[in-house]
Formats: structure tokens, sequence, C-alpha cells
């Protein structure tokens, strides 16, 4: 089992908020070290908008800690309406990732058992402040995660995943209960492809350098996407309607798979192109080889036409299936334009800082 940068970073911001709550001679450093499980965040973005978040969430716990111990006490009860209060504050705030932060600073101040009281709070509001700075200080120190790197491996893979139940679907050699499990968890990695697309976008607001080329890949990236989703949503009808397909004529099916094959290779080719694994050749582009699709749809038309019945159901079942090949077609079509037109202009970040086989 990997063990993942965020996971490395926890254990360094907990260590290094122990240390200095020692080093700086901090009575209970544990609440250092708790502070700062909650402040770790993936992104340095992140990290930026969660310390403003956290200290505000910090100063709440504080305030209301201090004011219910010096109006009502530390009665147990008075603990649980305080701790309801700050729940409210922070929701109304929207701020309800500190809620749990907020808890804790409330419980530690509130646990005051004698003394003076004002230092023994500060004391505490304080521990959790340094918690709270270790973990921004180990998000900055640290560098991220490639999330380009991470990005483009898992579109990669997942594009494998759907091209690979293409081919077996079209020659009839896919097991229909099995794709229908796959064709879910697809879905599911898609939603965590989606998430890994947000993190990489948010670093550009971090970064400055390169912004032009750096917004042309979130294009190109977000487009890849996209055709991702066209290629899957024409496995589903695939797979829907694997029997009407299988009633049309030999002529039609045959269309169906040479036009699907040739999708799928040039998906997997525009991929390969766009980190330089391999050369473009402008006078022999895979779109223009994949024009059959007129052909597709005048054989769909001619036995449209041959129909005793109209309303036929199979011939709208099967129009489903060859209006998503048509847009999976044009998705991958724009999504050459983007690359041709960003591997032009930016010839010097044509390597795309892909490196190694990245995290599936």
């Amino acid at each position: 089992m990997k063990l993942g940068a965020r996971i490395l970073k926890t254990g360094i911001a907990i260590t290094l908020a122990l240390f200095l709550a020692e080093l700086f001679q901090i009575p209970s450093p544990v609440f250092a070290g708790i502070a700062a499980i909650f402040a770790i965040q993936p992104t340095i973005y992140r990290s930026y908008l969660s310390i403003i978040e956290q200290v505000q969430g910090n100063i709440i716990g504080a305030v209301i800690g201090i004011a219910f111990v010096l109006l009502f006490g530390n009665n147990i009860f008075v603990i649980g309406l305080a701790a309801i209060i700050v729940i409210t504050i922070n929701l109304k705030l929207k701020i309800g990732n500190t809620i749990a932060l907020s808890l804790v600073t409330l419980i530690a101040i509130m646990e005051y058992t004698q003394g003076n009281f004002i230092d023994f709070a500060m004391v505490r509001f304080s521990t959790i402040m340094l918690g709270i700075f270790s973990a921004f200080l180990v998000n900055l120190v640290f560098l991220p995660p490639k999330y380009e790197n991470k990005l483009y491996f898992k579109i990669s893979g997942i594009t494998e995943e759907v091209t690979k139940w293409i081919r077996l679907n079209t020659r009839n050699a896919a097991e229909h209960k099995e794709l229908k499990i796959d064709i879910e968890a697809i879905k599911e990695d898609i939603i965590k492809l989606d998430q890994l697309y947000l993190m990489y976008k948010e670093e550009r607001n971090y970064l400055k350098r390169n912004d032009l080329a750096k917004s042309r890949k979130l294009v190109i990236y977000r487009q890849m996407i996209s055709a991702l989703k066209r290629s899957l949503q024409t496995l589903k009808r695939l797979h829907r309607f694997e029997n009407e397909l299988n009633h049309m004529p030999v002529p039609f099916q045959n269309a169906v798979q040479e036009q699907l094959d040739c999708l799928v290779s040039y998906h997997e080719q525009l991929l390969l192109r766009f980190i330089g694994k391999i050369k473009y050749h402008p006078e022999h582009k895979e779109s223009d080889i994949c024009q059959n699709k007129k052909r597709l749809f005048d054989l769909f038309l001619a036995q449209q036409k041959q129909l005793d019945d109209p309303d036929d159901a199979l011939m709208y079942h099967t129009m489903q299936l060859v209006s998503a090949i048509i847009e999976y077609g044009e998705e991958l079509e724009h999504l050459d334009l983007l690359i041709s037109s960003f591997q032009s202009f930016h010839k010097d970040d044509n390597d795309v800082t892909i490196e190694g086989e990245g995290e599936q």
C-alpha cells in the first residue's frame, strides 16, 4: 500500500505542531496536534482558504467559551448549550468545515478548573492556533502532488477501460452482467476525476507562471473529460440496445463496428499525441479516416425506409445509438482541434509535465 502525500503531510504537521508546543513549553500540546489534523489540505490554494476559515472558527470557539464560563460557569449543560451556539454561528457564517475545530477550542477552554481563567483560555487558544499554522507551513513547504500528472493518467486509464469494452461489445464478446457492473464503477471513477480536475484548476490560482499555457491546458483537460463522458455514453447505449443492434442488417452492424473501432483508436491517439508519444501528421488526420459516419447514417436511413411500420421501436433505439456515435466523434474532433492549437502556440510546453505512470 502506497502512502499518499496527504497522509505524510498530516503526520509531519502533527509532529511539527507537537514539537513547537514542547519547544515553547505550552501546556497540553495535544491540542496543537489535533488542530493540525483539521488544517491539512490537499492543495496550497485550499490550504490558504482553509487557514482563514480555521482562524475564524477558532476565534468563535474561544469567544463563546470564554463568555459562557464568565457568565454561567462550566457546567456540562452549559458546555452543551455553548456547543449548540458555536455550531449555529459557524453555519450562519457559512464556515461549516470549521465546526469540529471550533468545538475542540470551546471544550479545551471550558474544561477550566482553577487558576487565572483568562490566561488559561489564551494559552489554549494559542495552542490551537499553533497547530493551524504548523499545518499551513507544512502545506507550503512540501510540494503539492502533481495534479496534472495524476489527472492525465486518470483520464487515460478510464478511457482505456471504456474503449476496451466498446471493442468487446461491438464483437459480441462482452459479458452483459459484468459490463453493467463495470459501467457503474466507471461512473464513480469519473466523479473522482471531476474532483481531481478541480484540484488541478485550483493550483492555477496560486501559481502564476505561464498563465496562458495553463489556461489552455485546463480547456484541453476539460474537453478530454467531456470526450470520455461521451465515450461512456456511447458504451451505455451499446450495452442497452445490444439486442436491437443484433437485429439490424449485417452491413449496418459492420458499419457500427468500423466506425467505433476508428473512433476509439482516434481517441487513444489523441491522448498519446498530447504528451508527445506519437507524431502528428496533418496530411493524415485520423478524423478524416473516421468520416464514414455519413455511410453509417445513410445505412440507418435506408433501413428505416424498408420498414413496414414507421413507429417500430427498433429504429428509435438504433437512432439513439447512431446519435451517440456521431456526438462521440464530434467531441474527439473538437479535442483534436484544441490539442493542435495548443501544440502550435506553446511548443515549449508540449511535454505537459507528464512523468512516470501516474496514479490510476
